[in-house]
């Protein structure tokens, strides 16, 4: 497994505004140490919610504050390795919570895409509000390169990041890039079934992924790329949905370990490519 070599990041938190006018979204900041300005990527959590499923179970939200323990410090291994991981690399990482400010921060378990619960937090039509609220709130903050902002999607969030994509068009005042794990790419999950985006978009897949289909995602890419948008899909043998969850459980599946560890190498690479 790659190493990060740096200090793990304490994020602050911190609320900002979503694109809905109205809904006020608690997010996480891992914050690099080296100079300013910095390039930044947002990070969109899946249907689990950006906290540890050790916590998740216990999560409310009262008045404008989640209450103990889903915080800061209960984030899930994954949100935190990455954070970590995007902040050691120069990158301001910024992690939205869109359901607990909605009352679901606990978040929704596998094969629960059709529960009516989620309706008010789907990737369709609210959660890019939220993803477009971020972008704003990192240009407002003036230590940040407002032209090297990214994205990075898992699961739901994925799928939210490439619907993001679609709302972008030809704009190219939006995120400058996208990186979408393992997103739904069905009819349910995306705004149209061929993504014309001015940005580049790279996804990847499991091949042996339990949750979502990586082949409908290789269609939309194929169709999408006809149609002029630039994006590129890794798609690992042997490994399943959540391959890049750090936990020894999910990291004890064949496959796994090595299309994280490759991920990992790889995404920073096409950032920093997407930047120049």
């Amino acid at each position: 497994m790659l190493s990060i070599a740096a200090a793990p990041a304490t994020p602050q938190t911190i609320y900002l505004r979503s694109a809905d006018g109205r809904t006020e979204i608690v997010g996480y900041l891992f914050q690099p140490t080296t100079p300013r300005p910095w390039p930044a990527i947002v990070m969109l959590h899946g249907r689990g919610g950006p906290y540890s499923s050790n916590d998740n179970a216990d999560c409310t939200y009262v008045g404008a504050n989640i209450a103990s323990p889903c915080d800061a410090t209960t984030l899930s291994k994954r949100h935190m390795m990455w954070g970590e991981y995007w902040s050691a690399h120069g990158y301001l990482a910024l992690l939205p919570d869109s359901f607990g400010p909605r009352g679901k921060a606990h978040g929704f378990g596998r094969f629960t895409h059709d529960d009516p619960d989620r309706a008010d937090v789907n990737e369709t039509d609210v959660r890019p509000l939220d993803a477009e609220g971020a972008l704003a709130y990192l240009r407002g903050r003036g230590d940040i390169m407002p032209d090297q902002i990214f994205l990075q999607g898992w699961s739901n969030g994925g799928s939210t990041a490439l619907n993001v994509m679609i709302r972008q068009g030809s704009q190219v005042t939006g995120y400058r890039g996208t990186l979408a794990f393992y997103p739904g790419c069905g009819q349910a999950a995306l705004l149209a079934p061929t993504i014309f985006t001015a940005a580049p978009i790279a996804m990847f897949l499991g091949a042996d992924d339990e949750e979502v289909s990586p082949l409908i995602c290789q269609h939309v890419a194929d169709r999408s790329r006809q149609a002029g948008s630039r994006i590129e899909i890794t798609v690992y043998p042997g490994a399943t949905h959540d391959f890049d969850e750090p936990s020894p459980q999910r990291q004890s599946a064949p496959g796994n370990q090595a299309a994280m560890d490759d991920a990992l190498v790889k995404a920073i690479a096409i950032l920093d490519r997407w930047k120049n």
